[in-house]
């Protein structure tokens, strides 16, 4: 096998491997996460405290035990349970998101930029979907019921919508410590500052009329911080 070859190969295993990766492995037990930058060192976005200092409160939330505000234009309301909540999780590459739902309330269209999605039906009946990546653009959905789970890929537009006439409850397991959220219509239509008129026009085909009434629009953020 000639160098070149080889070096060829080498080059493919390792951007194999970094494709596969979610969260990076940590290199050691845990990294409590800080805000304060002093005597600490800086590990996968956060600082780490001392291990020594760690303390049970790192590593614990209460946050999921009651239901989230559901009375919003949505219908809807998602607490997370990730590196912000939880010093603990920094490194670990997990988190999870508690999912409450007033009949017929809406988890809007929306993405995990850093991670894959289980979604768990602890409650009530959803139908939830992903719409594929282009060209094809495929919704693929189906109707939960309880004890039912689905999974979202990472980075791909999905949903939830409750069905049913009571109070649904899902928990979500997010493949990263931070997974972050881009909610489509919030982005879209209710940055700051506000994307031009003639680039929306132009992307979904509309009078400018359309754009301006969306944008004029107050875009409700269905998540606890």
């Amino acid at each position: 096998m000639g160098a070149n070859t080889f070096a060829y190969i080498v080059l493919l295993a390792t951007a194999f491997s970094v494709a596969s990766a979610s969260d990076p492995s940590p290199l050691q037990d845990f990294c409590v996460a800080v805000n304060d930058t002093k005597d600490t060192v800086f590990v996968n976005g956060k600082f780490c405290r001392d291990p020594k200092l760690a303390t049970p409160n790192d590593f614990f939330f209460s946050g999921l035990r009651l239901p989230g505000n559901t009375s919003n234009k949505l219908g809807s309301m998602v607490t997370p349970a990730n590196v912000a909540q939880i010093p603990g999780l920094n490194t670990l590459g997990v988190s999870l998101a508690r999912v409450d739902y007033a009949p017929y309330g809406l988890n809007p269209p929306h993405i995990h930029p850093r991670a894959t999605e289980i979604l768990t039906v602890l409650e009530g009946t959803l139908y939830v979907g992903f719409v594929t990546s282009n060209p094809e653009n495929r919704l693929i959905s189906k109707v939960l019921y309880k004890g039912d789970l689905f999974v979202f890929p990472q980075g791909l537009i999905h949903f939830q919508l409750n069905v049913g006439t009571t109070n649904a409850v899902a928990i979500a397991s997010l493949g990263s410590q931070n997974p972050g959220v881009i909610t489509i219509a919030n982005a879209v239509f209710g940055s700051k500052p506000a994307i031009s008129v003639d680039v929306l026009t132009k992307a979904f085909q509309v009078d400018k009329n359309v754009i301006n009434y969306l944008q004029s629009q107050f875009w409700t953020d269905n998540h606890t911080y």
